[in-house]
């Protein structure tokens, strides 16, 4: 089966990337869940569209990539979320929220889906966060969660 990629899916391709899938793989989890569509002439030209908007937010190249990681490793980022008194959050911290974090610690806007979050965060603490910034270049740094007054 021909599918276009719409969104990045680890282990098989990028936005936009024509590949070939198994039947059962691309009509029973990739189609329902969104992360592609199926290949036609038409939906051919979407991939276009679709590599503008991929090249508009991606890092340029490995020494943009670097230049990014420089600046996330030496910030510090704080959150601050509701929690009980023995620090247990209420719901967790997303990838969106960490985002959020980062942008108002000064540093640059981040892409969500490249966050790799060390499972769910549900307590107040400190937490390493790793971001695929380039497929060579992978920036970590520490996320301190408060609880809010």
């Amino acid at each position: 089966m021909k599918i276009i990629l719409t969104q990045e899916v680890s282990g098989l391709g990028s936005p936009g990337d024509i590949v070939e899938v198994k039947d059962g793989y691309g009509r029973n989890y990739l189609l329902p869940q969104g992360f592609a569509i199926g290949w036609t002439k038409g939906a051919e030209k979407q991939v276009t569209v679709i590599k503008r908007a991929r090249s508009a937010r991606e890092i340029r190249d490995l020494g943009h990539a670097t230049e990014v990681k420089n600046q996330l490793e030496g910030l510090k980022v704080t959150l601050t979320a509701r929690a009980g008194d023995g620090g247990r959050l209420f719901g967790s911290v997303t990838p969106s929220e960490v985002v959020n974090a980062v942008k108002a610690a000064g540093g640059p806007v981040l892409d969500r889906r490249r966050l790799e979050l060390p499972g769910h965060i549900k307590s107040v603490g400190s937490y390493p966060v790793r971001v695929k910034l380039h497929p060579e270049v992978t920036a970590r740094f520490d996320l301190n969660v408060n609880k809010s007054k």
